[in-house]
């Protein structure tokens, strides 16, 4: 596109720049180690890494009760990624409370914790996992021979807060879900060690697909409300501790917010556009028409996205008009649209 010396390219959806050298992201505007997404042909969003928050995720914020968003409309999950649990081979114990963000999410498939052998999926891997499937919570683990699984009677949804308790010693499992009843488990084979070379996953897991997961339990969704008082103790005669080295703290994390905050609140889309949260990452999601982070500006008729998309055939260049547009067509073709050759 020209006009006299000022010339520019128009560029396929995802790339900007005066030749379309750059991805919407490859321009990453997002700071602090956040995950860029192509929200539209001009336009990111930002998936806060764990502390962070707000529109470029510039903003710390301090998390004592973790509240994880589920999946994303881009497919990520929101996730803690804590190191390895030291010495879980034949004895833990785990306590952990949570928080549904709504009935709805108790009714999926919501992982809560996951660590594993190799993270590839594959059916002889060692592996513990904690999720919660239509209303049940469901704890499985394999210690390399065969898959041992215990399902809880369905969740009491008038409780706020629900408590868990659950451990292994050797082949034997048991778990505990606020009120109900101990059940327990053995696992099958002569195997007794669980081993796990993995980070301890909570509320998700950092790859795109939960393909990774174990075969048999596979948990579509991250998890989706709140989950805290997170402890473990990996003998019967220590105490209970926070996972995480040091102790408590997460190595990373993706979308995190903290329980009870919204931060939607300090934000004001425009032009009728709608604040989106997940965790800690939030964005605008603009009317047809609009654009921007704040949806403050105008989509102009020659843009990719604009509705209904402008009719200049392949070659020829839109050129906005006071009201409509043009098509000035290349070498060789004429019409309207440079329809015609």
């Amino acid at each position: 596109v020209s006009d006299e010396e000022n010339w520019y390219c128009e560029c396929p959806k995802l790339y900007t720049g005066k030749l379309c050298q750059f991805a919407t992201c490859d321009e990453n505007p997002c700071g602090n180690g956040a995950t860029c997404f192509p929200k539209s042909t001009r336009d990111v969003v930002c998936l806060c890494p764990y502390g962070r928050s707000g529109i470029l995720c510039s903003d710390a914020i301090n998390i004592t009760q973790p509240s994880f968003s589920g999946t994303d409309v881009f497919g990520y999950t929101s996730f803690l990624a804590y190191s390895t649990v030291p010495n879980i081979t034949f004895y833990y114990e785990f306590r952990l409370k949570f928080q549904l963000a709504n009935h709805h999410s108790a009714l999926q498939d919501n992982l809560i914790f996951f660590t594993g052998q190799k993270g590839q999926g594959l059916n002889g891997d060692d592996f513990l996992e904690l999720g919660l499937r239509n209303g049940r919570i469901v704890y499985t683990y394999n210690l390399g021979s065969g898959t041992a699984t215990i399902i809880s009677k369905p969740l009491d949804l008038t409780l706020n807060v629900h408590v868990i308790h659950l451990g292994r010693n050797l082949q034997k499992g048991w778990l505990k879900v606020d009120d109900q009843k101990n059940k327990t488990v053995t696992s099958p084979g002569r195997l007794v060690g669980l081993n796990v070379f993995s980070q301890f996953y909570l509320g998700g897991y950092r790859e795109y697909t939960p393909e990774l997961l174990p075969k048999g339990p596979r948990f579509k969704n991250g998890f989706q409300g709140c989950i805290f008082d997170v402890q473990v103790r990996t003998s019967l005669n220590q105490g209970f501790k926070s996972p995480g080295t040091p102790e408590g703290h997460p190595n990373s994390g993706r979308s995190v917010g903290q329980c009870k905050d919204s931060p939607c609140s300090l934000i004001k889309c425009r032009n009728g556009g709608k604040c989106i949260e997940t965790g800690s990452t939030v964005y605008c999601d603009c009317l047809t028409g609009w654009k921007g982070a704040f949806c403050t500006e105008t989509v102009s008729v020659c843009e990719p996205e604009h509705d209904p998309p402008h009719l200049c055939q392949q070659g020829s260049t839109c050129v906005p008009l006071p009201n409509g547009y043009t098509c000035h067509c290349p070498l060789g073709t004429s019409g309207t649209y440079c329809e015609q050759g």
